[in-house]
């Protein structure tokens, strides 16, 4: 149970009200102190809680650990203001209390373990109080609950100290609390305690255990401490009644002082004009009458203490005081009287005092809330520029609205001319390719391929000379030589069987006929010893710039999203090929070319198979017995039952998705990035050398990429329908944004140095020249071409200069080149984070360029 007091009194608690002491109870506090998130806690109230275990948990009823926290008022925000309770919703008001409480719970971690050291049936608790000053909370418990003992720690503090802090919190604990409560200060070299007044033993004990424990303790320690405060008085009557007073006056007015007044029944006639006298003092000042405060929580202290009052006057009854001394102890009274007197007039004078603050501090709310009130007036004129601002925006925005419903209904309108059109076009393209047939069939001009002998081949390749090897697979070596005046790589096919070779000559009657921008193209052939002769693309395989080899340097994201569109194209052109569809089955990374302008096509179609007939995927289109392809890449389907089907090639083109994103093996690929695709992740395994990454449209192909992977093939999606318009439109976008960057590719003004920048502004004649307040020195004609910055240096003055600049000017003067003021010293400090930037900007101007020569 955790039970927290705020500064107004209230209780704010999680299971009902706070602690209070039972009849027969030894009810004990100990104060605490620590920060959150401290594994040790104060060291003062480790030496309290520890004595408290030892000597008082043992014979204690109630155990209760006590920590004061400042009250919560405010409530942060996530800009870093805090706003008062009462302008939060009460859900979030609740929540946030019960976090901090939470976290000031981890407080009591390190004593509760110290309290399990001692094995009893006592139950330790724990406890909360919300209020401002540490002192008034603790007082206001005591009070509250009939602590019997409170235990405290302390340091060990000289004068000096003394006087800079002022009283502590257990020195204002140990002046001003009940005598009905033991308090216990330990310190370092001694234990200081506030026992209970002798006078109350006489009253009837309705707890007789915590009496009798609390009297044999003090026996007991009375003599193994250094330090021990007691307070004593008078067994006789007279003075035990004086006693009574003088211990009630003393509480009240250390009550009063903490603002803990209790209500007493009424006074005298002569605190009645005393009172008057005040309030008179009050309204002539121009106050109003002070409230009158109530506390109901202290009727119980009052009570005991009438109680006290009428057995004194009846022990007094019965036993009479001799005679001898009624004498002596009228005087005692009358000398008590005085300065009870005393005491009662220092007392209204403090209370004047007391008035008067309150008068000037009501003069300051009266001017806080005639502020208060401006700063509402002018909060809710803004609150009505804000509506008007609102609605204005409303209306921009239904007339927005409309304009962009009338574009898209253009739009629309366009878009059903153009399909139009270009379903005019392809039948127009189909009757001329018919007609075009059949003129070739009537005339004879079946030549599709140019033929290549042996020999012209031997001679291009300066006889298959090793040097001349560009590539090597499962199927034969690739050689680059130049055939007619043109690069060309000649692939050489083993046919260990006929049946091979007639195979061979089939495909290449099919692939002669190919034409795709993003198919490699077939120049000729020599069927006769298995020899294809492609077109030569100079950048090499896409393999090489995912994986870093021949120096190869990493591809823009742009480039990547642009391949992969490429690569779609090319392959939804061979699954639609003429008379039979066309399945490539080794579609990787290494059969994927680059021409210098990085434009990529799908190379080594010879290992492709023509399916007879086009079936819907949960029917058998091709079976081979013998597998084809690459590991990892080939299909599971077919790699399971030998059956090709056109979703096959979607598999390998799917791992090849998340190889350009990933840059990583393709082994376990598939759910690694479908795991970092579920969590948020995916930015973890996007290829560190680009930096730039769009997220939103890579985290859109990467699921692409997992869909067209999915291990069954009828779970893939559909390449020209569903696959290829996403890519199209995810390039589009890219290619826009780019384009919009480009054009903000001038350098900042801060990257030029501003020595270099003076050489523009040179006079033209000598004469000029030597007229000029500001002569350079330097060698102009050496800097003059450098426009930014390679090694800026920050100097004395503030300013950053190229070092060389720089250090050809304190060559000759002892001025900031740009101030005109005196350099207090010549040391240079490199400017890192300048030349971080320029080095940025450069890689931007340099990708900017590789965009403009790809895309003209």
């Amino acid at each position: 149970m955790v039970v927290m007091l705020t500064q107004k009194g209230r209780e704010m608690s999680s299971g009902g009200g706070g602690p209070k002491a039972e009849e027969g109870e030894l009810f004990v506090a100990v104060a605490v102190k620590g920060i959150i998130g401290d594994k040790l806690g104060g060291a003062g109230s480790r030496r309290a809680v520890r004595w408290a275990v030892d000597n008082l948990l043992p014979m204690a009823d109630r155990f209760v650990m006590i920590h004061v926290i400042p009250p919560i008022s405010t409530i942060p925000t996530p800009n870093g203001e805090r706003l008062p309770l009462e302008e939060v919703e009460e859900r979030l008001v609740e929540m946030y209390v019960r976090d901090v409480k939470q976290e000031f719970e981890t407080v009591f971690v390190p004593f509760l373990k110290m309290c399990k050291s001692n094995r009893t049936k006592c139950q330790v608790e724990t406890l909360l109080l919300e209020y401002d000053d540490p002192a008034k909370a603790l007082l206001r418990f005591i009070y509250k609950s009939g602590v019997n003992s409170l235990v405290m720690g302390s340091f060990n503090s000289n004068i000096f100290t003394r006087r800079a802090k002022g009283p502590g919190v257990p020195c204002t604990v140990l002046k001003y609390a009940p005598e009905t409560c033991e308090v216990y200060i330990v310190c370092r070299d001694r234990i200081t305690t506030k026992s209970m007044d002798p006078l109350i033993n006489a009253v009837p004990c309705t707890s007789p255990k915590a009496a009798a424990t609390a009297r044999g303790f003090l026996k007991q320690g009375a003599a193994s401490f250094h330090t021990v405060q007691t307070q004593t008085s008078s067994d006789r009557g007279e003075s035990i009644e004086v006693g009574t007073r003088r211990s009630a006056s003393a509480k009240e007015l250390r009550l009063e002082a903490l603002g803990l007044a209790i209500r007493e029944p009424e006074t005298p006639k002569s605190s009645k004009a005393s009172s008057a006298t005040v309030q008179d003092v009050i309204r002539r000042r121009g106050g109003s009458d002070i409230p009158q405060l109530n506390y109901s929580d202290f009727d119980e202290t009052t009570e005991q203490q009438s109680n006290v009052d009428n057995i004194v006057r009846e022990q007094r009854d019965s036993n009479p005081p001799p005679a001898t001394s009624r004498k002596s102890k009228k005087v005692e009274i009358e000398a008590e009287v005085e300065r009870l007197k005393k005491e009662l007039q220092s007392t209204v004078v403090k209370y004047k005092q007391a008035c008067e603050e309150l008068f000037s501090t009501q003069n300051k709310v009266q001017v806080l809330s005639f502020e208060c009130s401006k700063d509402s007036r002018r909060v809710n004129n803004a609150v009505e520029k804000e509506e008007l601002r609102r609605k204005t925006a409303a209306l921009e925005k239904e007339r927005h609205m409309k304009a962009i419903k009338e574009v898209e209904a253009a739009k629309a309108l366009l878009a059903r001319e153009y399909c139009q059109r270009q379903i005019a076009e392809v039948n127009a393209l189909k009757n001329y390719l018919e007609k075009k047939k059949v003129i070739d069939q009537l005339l004879g001009t079946d030549q599709r391929y140019r033929k290549y002998t042996i020999e012209e081949l031997f001679i291009a390749t300066e006889g298959f000379s090793p040097e001349r090897v560009i590539g090597e697979g499962g199927y034969g070596k690739v050689y680059r030589c130049s055939l007619d005046s043109t690069p060309a790589a000649v692939k050489i096919v083993r046919l260990d069987t006929p049946e091979k070779k007639q195979e061979f000559l089939k495909e290449v009657e099919v692939l002669s006929q190919l034409r795709h921008p993003h198919v490699v193209l077939l120049l000729g052939a020599c069927p006769e010893n298995g020899c294809l002769v492609y077109e030569y693309l100079e950048n090499g395989s896409l393999e090489e710039y995912i994986f870093h080899q021949k120096n190869k340097p990493p591809l823009p994201w742009f480039i990547r999203f642009r391949v992969i569109s490429e690569v779609a194209c090319g392959l939804a052109f061979l699954h639609s090929s003429k008379p039979e569809p066309i399945v490539h089955r080794d579609l990787k990374p290494g059969n994927i070319l680059l021409n210098r302008n990085y434009v990529s096509k799908i190379a080594d179609v010879g290992l492709a198979k023509l399916v007879t007939d086009v079936a819907p995927d949960n029917i058998t289109m091709y079976r081979h017995s013998v597998l084809a392809g690459t590991l990892h890449y080939i299909d599971p389907e077919y790699h399971r039952t030998g059956t090709i089907r056109l979703k096959s090639d979607l598999y390998a083109f799917g791992i090849i998705i998340l190889q350009l994103l990933t840059a990583r093996q393709p082994s376990g690929l598939v759910n690694a990035v479908e795991n970092a695709v579920n969590k948020g992740t995916l930015t973890e395994m996007l290829d560190k050398s680009v930096t730039d990454w769009p997220l939103a449209e890579t985290e859109e192909l990467a699921r692409i990429g997992l869909k067209c992977a999915e291990f069954r093939c009828r779970d893939r999606p559909d390449l020209k329908e569903e696959v290829i318009p996403v890519l199209k439109r995810l390039v589009e976008t890219e290619n826009s944004k780019i384009k919009k960057e480009r054009s903000n590719l001038r350098a900042p003004s801060h990257y030029f140095c501003p020595i270099l920048r003076e050489s523009r502004n040179l006079p033209v004649s000598v004469h000029d020249f030597n007229n000029q307040k500001f002569k350079p020195v330097l060698n102009f004609n050496l800097f003059c071409k450098q426009e930014i910055m390679e090694e800026p240096e920050i100097a004395a003055d503030g300013f950053t200069y190229e070092k060389k600049a720089i250090l050809a000017w304190l060559e000759k003067h002892n001025i900031s080149p740009v101030t005109r003021q005196k350099l207090d010293h010549f040391k240079l400090t490199p400017n890192n984070t300048l030349r971080s930037a320029i080095h940025d900007w450069k890689s931007r101007v340099r990708f900017s360029n590789v965009v403009v020569n790809i895309t003209g």
